[in-house]
């Protein structure tokens, strides 16, 4: 059948039992689950042109598959959300590898024992591998505070090399701050791996969707009960109702088309934007790409290099080491890390949290506070970073306590 395409204008909103604002991993499978186990009718809005929201990939003119949101590498622990996604698409077997360029020499990351031969020389790597095992043990994960609360100095220039030559330069230009600002407790957590497992993760299930996300979002909203209409924005289309005129007044009502709609509305957008930043935007960092395709087999030597010492970017993704795709030609993406200024032509990709922003987000969360049928879910609605699995499995569980209210409403 392929997915319901409609034109929102000609949505007839007493049709449907529940509206999904966002295509992503967040509102497309509530609207799958909460459409195929109650036989419901879901109208999903779309603000983009397309699907499948920051997963969204295609061929460019080269016949290469990219991702055009930055990489998505799928990866989790959960046996619930693997199995759930697997209904949609088959896996291609892909264990990702980051190296970082140090200066023109490539180094794993996360930095572990053959970061540190790299690093140090064989004969001092050995020696300082020695002693990692003797304080903390073989095959562990110990991060920079671990390591300098020993009190010894050889450890400590491990520490001390890590943050200054794989986090510290990287960190600024990702958030755009300077080493003062860099927040202590995000330092402290670097890791260091007392491993040779040179994989960027360790989870149970990793793999790539073997016909790419986009086919995988097709398969998932391929379902008589969910019309989407794209190139909507719900901040257009919905008529905010309040209890009162006050500034901080609560939602009293969402209508669509005039009508108050009484159905769960699942929100996946910025919140803030909702509400018009009402209380001025929530901080983001936000993300440009550069694409570069080439007459060869393979520009890297693995799917992502980070560019922790040197370079205006922070890292460049090869495409085909991701797909396994076969061609005499290949695409490479460099990411620059910006500040979010402009909600019409750039996108928000990284909540900047701290206590001063939660506090700012909490007020907007509080105006939905009185709305017992709407329910903000993902990274922007809820001003959180969420890894892709972590987004299904909390979608299924929305999805669970949903249904589960339709049947006791019945």
């Amino acid at each position: 059948m392929g997915v319901n395409y409609i034109n929102y204008n000609e949505a007839v909103i007493s049709d449907y039992d529940a509206v999904v604002v966002g295509s992503g991993f967040a509102g497309s499978v509530v609207a799958r689950e909460y459409a195929e186990r109650l036989g419901a009718r879901v109208l999903m809005i779309e603000k983009r042109a397309h699907i499948a929201g920051n997963a969204y990939d295609e061929y460019d003119e080269a016949g290469i598959l990219v991702h055009r949101y930055g990489p998505h590498i799928f990866h989790t622990n959960s046996q619930r959300v693997f199995r759930y996604l697997r209904k949609y698409t088959g896996w291609i077997a892909y264990q990702h590898h980051v190296l970082a360029d140090w200066y023109g020499t490539y180094m794993p990351v996360p930095f572990n024992k053959n970061s540190m031969e790299i690093a140090f020389g064989e004969e001092k790597a050995a020696h300082l591998i020695e002693k990692l095992i003797e304080t903390f043990g073989d095959e562990r994960k110990v991060t920079i505070n671990e390591l300098r609360a020993q009190d010894d100095e050889e450890l400590s220039e491990i520490a001390d090399f890590v943050y200054k030559n794989v986090f510290l330069y990287y960190t600024q230009k990702q958030w755009g701050q300077t080493p003062e600002e860099v927040d202590p407790s995000v330092t402290a957590r670097v890791p260091v791996f007392i491993s040779r497992d040179d994989r960027y993760f360790q989870d149970e299930y990793q793999g790539m969707p073997v016909y790419g996300y986009t086919k995988l979002f097709e398969e998932m909203l391929d379902y008589e009960g969910i019309d989407v209409a794209l190139n909507t924005d719900a901040t257009s289309v919905f008529d905010l109702e309040f209890e009162d005129d006050s500034e901080d007044a609560k939602l009293s009502a969402i209508k669509l088309h005039g009508q108050a709609f009484e159905g769960p509305i699942i929100y996946t957008g910025p919140l803030d934007e909702l509400f018009l930043s009402r209380f001025g935007r929530l901080p983001y960092r936000s993300l440009n790409f550069v694409y570069e395709t080439y007459d060869e087999q393979y520009k890297l030597p693995c799917g992502t290099v980070n560019y922790t010492v040197t370079e205006d970017y922070t890292r460049v993704t090869e495409f085909k080491h991701l797909t396994c795709q076969k061609s005499d030609k290949t695409t490479i993406m460099k990411e620059y890390s910006c500040s979010y200024d402009d909600p019409i032509e750039q996108i928000p990709y990284y909540a900047i949290i701290n206590d001063e922003n939660n506090a700012h987000y909490e007020r907007y969360l509080k105006l939905t506070e009185s709305l017992d049928n709407f329910h903000p879910l993902g990274r922007l609605a809820e001003y959180r970073y969420y890894n892709m699995d972590v987004i299904v499995g909390l979608a299924l569980d929305l999805a669970d306590k949903l249904i589960k209210q339709a049947g006791e409403a019945k």
